[in-house]
Order: structure tokens, then sequence, then C-alpha cells
């Protein structure tokens, strides 16, 4: 399962997420969508409203915007 993170380094919840998939040990890609216009761009292109909604996971294809820990927990659970 590959696991996307979209966030910037500035914000809280994108390094809450950090923490939790590295408590977990879960291997993950954080794109921060600061610093790559092209990581911008992925982003964008997962919603509809072409916005930077962040933080966004992505697990293979499902999609996660804001998620709990116990729905990001869940849903790792269910794809592995």
């Amino acid at each position: 399962m590959k696991i996307k993170l979209y966030g910037t380094s500035q914000c809280h919840k994108t390094q809450h997420y950090i923490k939790v998939l590295n408590e977990i040990g879960l291997p993950y890609s954080f794109l921060d969508v600061d610093i790559n216009e092209d990581y911008a761009e992925e982003l964008r292109n997962l919603y509809t409203n072409k916005k930077l909604n962040f933080p966004t996971l992505t697990l293979g294809t499902k999609k996660l915007r804001n998620p709990s820990d116990a729905e990001l927990i869940k849903w790792i659970d269910q794809l592995k």
C-alpha cells in the first residue's frame, strides 16, 4: 500500500499526521505543497473544486481529507 500525505511543514495538522504515521511505522511520502508546485497540482487534481485541501492522505485509491486518528487507523488496517 502506498501512502501519500499532502500538506505543508508549517501546518500543525500535517505535523500531527506525520507523527501518527511515524508511530505506526508505515512508510509514506510527505508531499509538501508549499515547496513543490507539482505536488500542489497533484493535490488540486484530487478535488473537483481544484483547491489545496490539505492535509489530505491517500492510501492506495482511498482519499482522506483531515481524518480523525481512528478513521485513519481504520483505513490503514483495512488496506493492510
